[in-house]
């Protein structure tokens, strides 16, 4: 399939809210809270006229999914980007041909398209910055074989979630990214 055909599979982003069962409240927290600049939207004006696609590998159970597609969904309204969601357990084949590191399923992905199907720009599934906040976040865990590893690692993991449903300054670091990839 090429990449038209992979977007015209996907479901819409209503589609998609509406049939998550995990972070649903918390995607639509950010969705709500979340507000780009009036002063961004002359720089997105470009975008309005390439009449971008976006095709997005996703899965209700991810935090950075719950994260950033609430992000792209907003620069989707600002833009006029058409967006399709793909589960990436039941579309394996589109996401092995976008792993992180060219090892990991990594979700989100977002795949930037042209009218004509062509690939535009990749983004996922972090912005650098929080990247690196998951990875210095993640050294201070103990050992695996830590009696208290599985504990803290649920307790970083909550810690985490709330930070990134409630810090504006994480939501405008991912639009940045986002956005950055594309101008």
């Amino acid at each position: 399939m090429n990449l038209v055909d992979w977007f015209n599979k996907g479901m819409t982003s209503e589609e998609y809210i509406n049939s998550m069962e995990k972070h649903k409240e918390n995607l639509q927290a950010i969705l709500q809270k979340f507000e780009i600049s009036a002063g961004d939207e002359a720089s997105l004006a470009n975008l309005k006229d390439e009449k971008l696609r976006v095709i997005v590998i996703t899965e209700d159970w991810c935090g950075d999914a719950m994260l950033n597609v609430p992000i792209l969904l907003k620069l989707a309204e600002k833009t006029g980007l058409e967006v399709r969601m793909l589960l990436r357990d039941q579309n394996l084949e589109l996401m092995d041909q976008y792993l992180t590191n060219g090892t990991s399923r990594a979700i989100p992905i977002f795949i930037f398209i042209d009218q004509n199907g062509n690939e535009r720009a990749v983004w996922g599934p972090r912005s650098e910055r929080q990247q690196r906040y998951v990875e210095e976040q993640r050294s201070k865990l103990p050992n695996k074989e830590d009696e208290s590893f599985a504990e803290k690692q649920s307790e970083m993991y909550s810690q985490m979630m709330k930070r990134n449903v409630t810090d504006p300054t994480v939501w405008d670091d991912v639009y940045n990214s986002i956005k950055n990839r594309l101008l």
